[in-house]
C-alpha cells in the first residue's frame, strides 16, 4: 500500500495577492502552477487573523479560546496551548508518521507540539527551506515511514526596520524581483498614497521570493518520486500586515489563500464552500487514514466536498473568534461570516482597536495619519479606531464591510439571528469571553448551568439606540 503523506506549506501574512486567485501586479508562477493541480476554496478564512493563535487552530482543530492559545506564543507575550490537548504532530507522531517542521513554529509548548524534528528559525531562506525538506523526505525513506511535514514561510511578513520585508538581503538561490510602486495593485481596503505603493513593492517581492521556495519544496517531492503519495496543502496564517486586514476579522484579515492538491482529486477547480482552518486536522487525518478519539476535535474533512463546484449544504458560514495579536493588543472579537453577510460583535468595544507594532511603525499608517481625508480604504480612521458593539456587512453590495447595518432597524432580525448563531457557538465551544460581553441576551439556563450568578444589572444596549 502507499504511504499517505503529507505536505502543509503556511505563508506568514499572505493575503490573496496571487496570480491564480486574480491579482494581476503578483508573480506567483509556482502557486499558479500548484492552483492548476488543485482545488482552491475561495471561500476559506482563518478563525483569527494572527500568526500564533491562527496557527494553534490549524495544528489543533480545535478554536483558539478553547485551548488557551489567545494570541503570540514567543518572548514577552507567553500564550500557549492548554496541557493534554491532542495536536497533529502528537496525533500523527502515534499513529507512526514522521513528523517534521522546518522554519516558523511559533506555537507552544513543546510537549504539546512533539514534532520528532524541529528545524526552526532561517523562515527566509527558502533555498535552506527546500534543502531541509529533502533531508526530511529521505530520512522517512530510510525509516520506511510515511511523512507529514510542515514549513513555516517567514515571508511575506514585515522584518524590523520601516517598510522592511528583508528585501535588502541577498538570499542564495533566490532572484530578486523588484517590483515598481506604479505598478502593484491597491486592494480597496487600503488608500491609493505613495508610501502604501512603496511598501505593497516590498510586500511583493517578498511574495515572489514566497513563491520560489514553494517551487523548491515542491521540486523536491518531485524529485523523490513521492508526489503522487502525498496530500500537499498551501496556505497563510493570516492576512497581509496592512490596516484592515491582520489582526482584523474583516475579509482581508481571514480570508485566504488554500490551495489543496489531493493524488488522484480534481485538478484546476475552484470550490465556493465556506472552510475554516478548523477543518485543516480533520482533513488530514481523513487523508491519512486516521481514526481520531478526540471528541472535543472539531471541524471537518475537506475530502467529502472536494470536488464541488456549488455550495453544499452545511457548508455556508465560518465563525471567527480572535482576542490577541501581541499581548499589549487586547480586541476580542467573535465572528460569522456567510455567502449573503457578515457579523462581528466587539466584545470590548469601548476600547480603542489596537495595532499590531509592525503595522503601527509602517510608512502607511503614518501617511493615512499625515493626508486628509484621513481613509483607510472606505473607512474613515475614527471609525477604524473606535467601533461599536456589533457590526453587520451586506457583503452582496458591500464586499468590502463599510457600511454597518447593525444601526438601521431596517435590518434587526438579520442582526439578531446572526447574533444569536454566535451566542450558541460560544457556548457549545466554552468561549470564556461570552459571559464578559455584557449579559442582555444570556439564558437563565447557561448561568445555572455553569453555576453562575445573574448579576443586578444588564447591558441594555439595543441597535439604533
Amino acid at each position: 500500500m502507499a504511504k499517505r503523506n503529507i505536505l502543509l506549506m503556511i505563508a506568514d501574512d499572505l493575503g490573496r495577492d496571487l496570480g491564480c486567485l486574480g491579482n494581476r501586479g503578483a508573480i506567483t508562477p509556482h502557486l499558479d502552477a500548484l492552483a492548476a493541480q488543485s482545488v482552491s476554496f475561495d471561500n476559506a478564512f482563518c478563525t483569527t487573523a494572527s500568526c500564533s493563535s491562527s496557527r494553534s487552530v490549524i495544528y489543533s482543530g480545535r478554536q483558539n479560546h478553547e485551548i488557551g492559545h489567545y494570541g503570540h506564543e514567543h518572548g514577552i507575550n507567553h500564550f500557549s496551548t492548554f496541557d493534554g490537548t491532542a495536536t497533529l504532530p502528537a496525533i500523527f507522531n502515534a499513529a507512526g508518521w514522521l513528523t517534521a517542521i522546518i522554519g516558523k513554529v511559533h506555537v507552544g509548548p513543546e510537549a504539546v507540539y512533539p514534532w520528532t524534528l524541529r528545524m526552526e528559525g532561517d523562515g527566509r531562506n527558502v533555498t535552506s527551506i527546500a534543502t531541509r525538506a529533502r533531508k526530511v523526505i529521505d530520512l522517512a525513506a530510510q525509516e520506511d515511514q510515511p511523512f507529514h511535514l510542515t514549513i513555516g514561510f517567514q515571508d511575506p511578513h514585515r522584518a524590523r526596520g520601516r517598510k522592511s520585508f528583508a528585501n535588502e538581503t541577498d538570499w542564495p538561490g533566490v532572484h530578486a524581483h523588484k517590483f515598481a510602486p506604479g505598478e502593484v495593485e491597491v486592494p480597496a481596503y487600503l488608500p491609493d498614497l505613495p508610501e502604501v505603493r512603496e511598501e505593497l513593492a516590498e510586500y511583493h517581492q517578498a511574495v515572489n521570493r514566497l513563491d520560489q521556495g514553494v517551487g523548491m519544496v515542491l521540486e523536491a517531492l518531485s524529485d523523490a518520486g513521492v508526489e503522487e503519495d502525498t496530500l500537499v496543502l498551501f496556505i497563510s496564517d493570516n492576512g497581509v500586515p496592512f490596516l484592515n486586514a491582520k489582526s482584523t476579522l474583516y475579509a482581508a484579515g481571514c480570508r485566504l489563500p488554500f490551495l489543496l492538491r489531493c493524488p488522484g482529486g480534481p485538478k484546476t477547480l475552484r470550490n465556493p464552500n465556506f472552510v475554516s482552518f478548523i477543518d485543516v486536522l480533520p482533513t488530514f487525518l481523513d487523508w491519512a487514514g486516521i481514526e481520531s478519539r478526540d471528541p472535543s476535535l472539531r471541524g471537518r474533512s475537506l475530502l467529502p466536498v472536494l470536488n464541488q463546484t456549488e455550495v453544499q449544504d452545511g457548508w455556508r458560514h465560518v465563525f471567527g473568534s480572535h482576542t490577541f495579536h501581541e499581548v499589549t493588543n487586547y480586541y476580542p472579537v467573535r465572528c460569522l461570516r456567510t455567502q449573503t453577510h457578515s457579523y462581528l460583535k466587539n466584545v470590548a468595544w469601548r476600547l480603542d482597536f489596537p495595532l499590531a507594532s509592525d503595522i503601527y511603525g509602517s510608512l502607511t499608517f503614518e501617511a493615512v495619519r499625515k493626508h486628509p481625508p484621513h481613509m483607510i480604504g472606505g473607512r474613515p480612521v475614527r471609525d477604524f479606531f473606535r467601533r461599536p458593539h456589533e457590526e453587520l456587512y451586506d457583503l452582496t453590495n458591500d464586499p468590502h464591510e463599510t457600511r454597518n447595518l447593525a444601526v438601521e432597524r431596517a435590518h434587526a432580525e438579520t442582526l439578531v439571528q446572526m447574533r444569536e448563531q454566535v451566542e450558541a457557538w460560544q457556548k457549545e465551544t466554552r468561549d470564556p469571553w461570552l459571559y464578559k460581553d455584557g449579559v442582555s441576551w444570556l439564558s437563565n439556563e447557561y448561568h445555572e448551568d455553569h453555576g453562575l450568578a445573574l448579576p443586578e444589572c444588564h447591558d441594555t444596549w439595543l441597535p439604533g439606540d
